[in-house]
């Protein structure tokens, strides 16, 4: 008796408009940030004389407005049933932020532009994924939010190029050191062109799909998250107690010897490399899994950061290789971690299930920002990154823990 042939496997769906535009915005918004964001810590510490206490701070207060805001406007964009408008005003709000870190004459300066520029970050944040989860089927969730990270981290490279480019001219002339007027005009610069994601904004629509427009609702109350959801969640916030801000790690390329450009060019590598693994990563994640993707990524982390530690001004040189390696884990778990809190998350809730995911993780990445920038100044770099290192080792263990209470869950867990 003959077998008969297996069922081809069902055509994949192209993914809709909403998906391509706001991963247009995001690519726009990414190379006005990442103009700037490489040489913040170079424009603090070095022309305002801000401390690496001073710059933990400013980072983790933005970290943390992020979060506070994330879950506010996920949980409003749900109760509405509209998410465009906080994505418009998210992506207008870091111009101001922009030009006021550009004018910053003392770093509390910074502060203000820093956080008003995450101000819009976290409008925009929980809604923007939520919107794209709601435009999507399950089987799409990795390849769309991959995709997304793609662009905005394309972006990124595209940036912290013209960045690097423009270092290079403006400094090229310099006797001694990078004049602060440079690091304003390149600022400024990245300030004008973030008008461009703010634009785009106004080709956004809501998703007419299974989104928080056409949840149903029993009695008006929404469907409470689920115990997957939480499992998921505190497994990445323990992960994100190791997740200080990236500005240490370009601010020890600086300080090994690296001129402010090729410090620019590091970063630039780290994107580029983030931006060719995450939409294969997000591809493979729908078909094989998430949970293995994100361990194989925070191995990768733990590694990168015990590099950083031990890394040597005689072998400045390993930088590079760090940097493309650290790329490689943002691509394995950026989009692959959002892809696995939409899973557990009912459609009617994904804005305030994105929203806590930035909070909680926001505010243990503010401790973790913290807590580097006082180790640093009291033990050292290398201290700083091997708690780093030590602490993502201990989330792989809680990230195996909970996929045996979660359960594999098919492809998309």
């Amino acid at each position: 008796m003959s077998t008969p042939d297996p069922l081809p496997p069902p055509p994949r769906r192209r993914l809709p408009r909403t998906v391509w535009i706001l991963s247009a915005v995001s690519f726009f918004a990414d190379v006005s940030g990442e103009m700037i964001y490489p040489l913040l810590p170079l424009f603090l510490v070095g022309v305002l004389g801000a401390t690496t206490t001073h710059l933990g701070a400013i980072e983790g207060s933005a970290v943390l407005v992020v979060a506070l805001l994330s879950a506010y406007s996920g949980l409003a964009s749900d109760r509405s049933r509209r998410r465009v408008p906080w994505v418009r005003a998210g992506y207008a709000l870091p111009v101001l932020g922009k030009a006021t870190i550009a004018l910053a004459t003392v770093w509390p300066m910074v502060l203000a532009g820093r956080l008003l520029d995450r101000l819009g970050k976290g409008l925009r944040s929980s809604a923007r994924d939520a919107l794209i989860a709601d435009a999507v089927h399950a089987d799409q969730r990795g390849q769309a939010f991959g995709l997304h990270r793609a662009f905005d981290t394309a972006g990124a490279f595209v940036g912290v190029l013209l960045s690097a480019s423009l270092l290079w001219i403006l400094t090229s002339a310099a006797e001694d050191g990078t004049p602060a007027w440079v690091f304003r005009a390149i600022i400024g610069v990245g300030a004008v062109l973030g008008l461009a994601s703010a634009l785009l904004t106004l080709l956004v629509r809501e998703s007419p799909g299974t989104g928080a427009a056409d949840a149903p609702r029993a009695a008006g109350a929404a469907t409470p998250l689920p115990r997957s959801y939480w499992t998921v969640l505190a497994a990445l916030a323990l992960f994100s107690l190791a997740n200080s801000s990236d500005t240490f790690l370009l601010l020890r390329a600086h300080e090994l010897g690296y001129a402010p450009w090729t410090v620019v060019l590091a970063y630039a590598l780290y994107n580029l490399v983030y931006a060719a693994c995450s939409y294969p990563a997000g591809l493979v994640s729908d078909r094989l899994g998430r949970w293995g993707l994100i361990g194989v990524g925070w191995a990768i982390y733990a590694g990168v950061y015990a590099g950083f530690a031990l890394v040597t001004p005689e072998r400045a040189w390993g930088v590079w290789p760090l940097m493309a390696t650290y790329g490689v884990y943002m691509g394995l778990t950026d989009g692959v971690g959002k892809a696995l809190i939409a899973d557990h998350a009912p459609p009617d809730r994904r804005g305030a299930a994105m929203g806590l995911f930035y909070a909680v993780t926001g505010v243990t990445t503010l401790g973790a920002s913290l807590l580097a920038g006082l180790v640093w100044e009291k033990a050292g770099p290398g201290a700083a990154f091997a708690i780093g290192a030590g602490i993502a080792a201990l989330a792989l263990v809680a990230l195996a823990c909970a996929r045996g209470v979660v359960g594999s869950g098919g492809r998309a867990g």
